[in-house]
């Protein structure tokens, strides 16, 4: 079993905070104070990064996300490194998270990939999405703004 949703937050918010202050992104967000919801959110130029602990699979992952006034995007921090030639293939970052130390270690990893994609997902919308859609990206329609 992976640590707690209280060492999580505290391991998440030490992984971001030097990225969080150089990309201007606001966190953490998220289940802060729940301790059965172990996700932190930083946001920040129409994108959030969300780390989601599994806390019975024992594993760590961030998420990409971009909104628009139509639709919404998700992806793996992994999947779109790798997607857009940041990385030259999967597996150099662990998602392991079933030891305080490979919690550490998988933030660590995963937080440098937010530092590589955050310039080409922050930008121009359309771009962003087709980079993400390319990757495999999760992506559905939003309510209509009432």
């Amino acid at each position: 079993m992976a640590p707690g949703a209280e060492a999580f937050h505290g391991e998440a918010r030490a992984a971001f905070a030097g990225v969080a202050r150089r990309l201007g992104l606001d966190g953490p967000g998220g289940g802060e104070g729940d301790p059965h919801l172990a996700v932190a959110a930083y946001a920040g130029s129409g994108v959030t990064y969300t780390a989601v602990l599994g806390l019975w699979q024992g594993d760590v992952e961030i998420h990409v996300c971009r909104r628009t006034a139509l639709t919404e995007c998700k992806v793996g921090i992994e999947t779109l490194a790798v997607s857009a030639g940041l990385v030259d293939r999967p597996g150099h970052v662990s998602f392991d998270a079933r030891t305080l130390r490979r919690l550490r270690r998988s933030l660590a990893g995963q937080v440098h990939y937010v530092e590589l994609v955050h310039p080409l997902v922050s930008g121009d919308p359309d771009t962003a999405l087709a980079l993400m859609r390319a990757a495999g990206a999760r992506e559905w329609r939003r309510p209509p703004a009432r």
